[in-house]
């Protein structure tokens, strides 16, 4: 019985008896197990008005049994043959530090839950980081990469074995899944192409069709320096699939001269087969276009029940125009940024204590870091997307051109999508948001609607210590009058820069609900209803004063005058409230105001 079965019979649906029943009564017990473990955590619960993911996926390698025979592919051998002489239970060992070149597929198979195939190195578990922990390149013989964050490596050595794409059609790349492929986990890979190909995905499922049980475990996959390379590992059309403790590096597309727009770590979103529920959780994420994206595409249903924890999503800045060392595609031209995190087309998803940093705009995109836009992709291609149900708590957001743009936007062809409501955003910091250095509004965060019907809704954010643009605003507003109201907005609890212009029209003249540019008058026109109040609002214009502002606020002069243990004038600092700031205990719940920042160090712990 596979975990897509587990799932249906836990929704109360029909199983078909395609599935391997004759396995049913040896996996009785396995099954039950599996269900009341931390895969069905938080079942059905909320965290503001945001559904969490109702499926969470146990990963550990103790839960994917390969108890088979143990083959040994030696360098120059066949690894193809190897794939497709497996049998469910084995353990296919590729030698460390070999090379494997081609395009490889992962064939289907009758596996089930305690009869994994396991594709990894012939290095010993002791030559690689325990469970748990981050593979690096360092494993690769690689000491370090330029403009990437420093990791431990005092002695490189190349124990991971190479799979590596040659071929010169683009949309194959080295791994890929079979329709109907499953329970299939690699460890302690290398997975990668060859210089000078134009490479789309690195691991995906081929044809359309659909996989289950995938799992990327203490691997490096990665493009080249130059070349174009636009998905790591595309996650449409699978079925409890999972990257954990892995290491993403050098997706990215050329602006001008390249031959894609958008390069990401991560994908998802597209297609017509169900996808979800999705782990990602200690990994290091790079890409030049979003670090992780799901939606954009075609897509006839939208992934759910998705766990992002405890990664890394970095954008070298030598891939920033000017900057020394400058690194661009193969022609010179620079690589095509857009954010760290976008949500097209998903819902019940948790984003909680990564990193996030390094967003310049200059390109399609104005610098922000998080979108959650739900979209009908030209030509109006997915109707029903939606983006629902977004918990983002215990994160930090550092050195961008704008924090949060979150919108019911139409597509270039005037089409709505299908939902935008319930995002929980809370315990957060945003610092260093700086429109000259990085190329963007300065913005906190933009909310907006341009829909007519199921128009946006339930925005809330909780405890947010954010350091807008001083020269900038706090918010930017849009919905335009034929548009009904967008749902209630919470703004509380907050420590957070007011910026020159704080509550700011998004554009559309007198047509637009912020025009006037008075935040109580904003507030009031552009929402059905709005909770802002128990925030400490840093140095609001003069020409702001209190009395157009929603009462129960408080209106500090400076950065200082809050009582930071070292505020570093809103970059890298200590956003803890000293117990002198008249803001400890102040919350509308007793805690200080702004993000817990002692949750926040709790939860990024090691995920630089």
């Amino acid at each position: 019985m596979t975990m897509q079965c587990v799932r249906r019979v836990q929704d109360g649906m029909h199983v078909d008896v395609s599935y391997q029943i004759n396995q049913l009564l040896l996996l009785i017990f396995a099954t039950a197990a599996f269900l009341v473990s931390a895969e069905l955590a938080n079942a059905a619960s909320f965290d503001g008005p945001a559904e969490l993911p109702r499926v969470f996926i146990n990963s550990a390698m103790s839960n994917t049994p390969a108890p088979g025979v143990v083959p040994t592919v030696a360098a120059g051998q066949n690894l193809q043959t190897a794939l497709d002489n497996a049998n469910c239970g084995d353990t296919i060992q590729l030698q460390a530090g070999a090379t494997f070149t081609g395009s490889f597929t992962l064939p289907a198979k009758t596996c089930d839950n305690q009869h994994w195939i396991v594709i990894r190195t012939s290095a010993p578990n002791s030559a690689l980081p325990p469970e748990g922990t981050r593979m690096t390149p360092c494993y690769a013989g690689v000491a370090s990469l330029p403009g990437r964050p420093l990791f431990p490596c005092s002695h490189p050595r190349s124990v991971l074995a190479r799979i590596v794409y040659s071929g010169r059609t683009r949309t194959s790349g080295p791994i890929g899944l079979a329709p109907g492929a499953n329970h299939y986990r690699f460890v302690g890979l290398e997975i990668t192409r060859v210089v000078g190909l134009k490479v789309i995905d690195l691991v995906l499922v081929r044809n359309g069709g659909t996989a289950n049980n995938i799992i990327i475990d203490r691997s490096w996959l990665h493009g080249t320096k130059h070349d174009d390379t636009v998905n790591g590992f595309l996650l449409s059309g699978i079925t409890y699939g999972s990257i954990v403790d892995s290491y993403f590096s050098d997706f990215h597309c050329t602006s001008v001269t390249g031959f894609c727009s958008d390069a990401h770590a991560v994908g998802g979103g597209g297609g017509v087969h169900p996808g979800g529920p999705y782990k990602i959780v200690n990994n290091y994420l790079e890409a030049s276009g979003e670090n992780f994206l799901f939606g954009g595409a075609f897509a006839t249903t939208t992934p759910g029940d998705i766990e992002i924890r405890h990664n890394h999503f970095f954008k070298p800045i030598l891939w920033k125009p000017g900057v020394a060392g400058f690194i661009g595609g193969t022609s010179g031209k620079p690589f095509i940024v857009k954010n760290n995190f976008e949500l097209k087309n998903a819902e019940r998803v948790l984003l909680e204590g990564n990193i996030l940093e390094n967003v310049w705009g200059g390109f399609s995109q104005n610098g922000f870091s998080v979108l959650l836009t739900p979209k009908n992709q030209s030509p109006n291609v997915c109707p029903s997307c939606r983006v629902t149900d977004v918990t983002i708590r215990y994160n930090t957001i550092s050195h961008v051109g704008a924090g949060f743009q979150i919108a019911t936007a139409l597509s270039d062809t005037g089409g709505m999508a299908s939902a935008g409501a319930r995002y929980s955003i809370h315990d957060l910091t945003i610092d260093d948001i700086n429109a000259s250095k990085y190329n963007g509004s300065g913005t906190f965060a933009a909310v907006e609607n341009n829909w007519w019907s199921n128009v946006l809704n339930q925005v809330v954010f909780d405890h947010v210590t954010g350091f807008t643009d001083h020269r900038s605003h706090l918010l930017t507003l849009m919905d335009p009058p034929k548009d009904p109201l967008m749902g209630p907005f919470t703004l509380f609890n907050s420590i957070v820069v007011a910026g020159a212009y704080p509550v700011w029209s998004a554009g559309g003249g007198p047509t637009n609900c912020a025009h006037l540019d008075v935040p109580i008058v904003s507030l009031s026109k552009c929402f059905t209803a709005h909770t802002f109040d128990h925030n400490a609002l840093i140095a609001v214009p003069s020409k702001y004063p209190p009395s157009q502002w929603p009462a129960g606020n408080d209106f500090p002069a400076s950065i200082a005058v809050v009582g930071f243990v070292h505020a570093n004038n809103g970059v890298n600092g200590d956003y803890r409230l000293l117990p002198t700031s008249p803001y400890k205990n102040a919350g509308t719940d007793g805690k200080d105001l702004g993000a817990d920042i002692n949750a926040i160090r709790t939860a990024t712990a090691g995920a630089f």
